[in-house]
């Protein structure tokens, strides 16, 4: 199910919508929230690929909170807090237009430790993809994961996206370059189209939200 949308001028919307189906829900982010923020503040990765705080600092985890309350005002992007069945978030992914070129749009998505493998990425993905071809401007998406990391590619090519290659020293994580797999998804195209580049036995990344 998805909630109606105003939209703003050149058809974007002006308010993030609610997305749902069965597993998940996809909403803004609330006060409520902060124990998610603070639970992924303590993961390895999130924190080098996002703007989550290292820290388990309740000031930053509010910040970060209220950054993703902007991104829609500030034209970033559309950041939603992914909920469970119950409405208790779990995780994050944001839909992130290029202001260089609003026909791309990048997904990028984190999920807390204790909310993996469970479907929550993989429906929060069709969510997003579903509702990103209702902007009539955005004709291509993209996924950019590590080679290393398995369950976000299974989501990918899930969801039918096509790998179109490794990009090399793409993305500085802490301190050291990491190469990247692009996916993408065509606007009218097969989601079942052919891939690109042959399987590796290989986390999406997300921009900084």
């Amino acid at each position: 199910m998805n909630t109606a949308h105003p939209t703003a001028g050149g058809g974007r919307p002006s308010r993030l919508p609610v997305l749902s189906d069965d597993r998940v829900r996809l909403r803004a982010f609330r006060a409520e929230d902060l124990a998610l923020i603070v639970e992924a503040s303590a993961d390895s990765l999130i924190p080098l690929i996002t703007t989550v705080p290292s820290s388990s600092d309740r000031w930053a985890a509010r910040a970060y909170l209220t950054r993703q309350a902007r991104r829609l005002s500030t034209g970033a992007g559309y950041s939603f807090a992914i909920a469970d069945a119950g409405d208790r978030a779990v995780g994050q992914i944001g839909l992130w237009p290029r202001r260089d070129d609003p026909g791309r749009a990048g997904i990028g998505y984190w999920l807390a430790a204790s909310a993996r493998g469970q479907g929550y990425a993989g429906a929060a993905v069709r969510l997003v993809v579903d509702w990103a071809w209702t902007i009539a401007s955005i004709d291509r998406l993209e996924l950019f994961i590590e080679p290393s990391n398995a369950a976000s590619i299974a989501v990918a090519e899930a969801t039918g996206f096509a790998r179109e290659g490794l990009l090399r020293s793409w993305m500085r994580i802490g301190d050291t370059r990491r190469d990247m797999l692009v996916y993408s998804l065509i606007r009218g195209q097969s989601e079942s189209g052919p891939e690109i580049a042959p399987p590796l036995s290989a986390r999406a990344t997300s921009p900084k939200s």
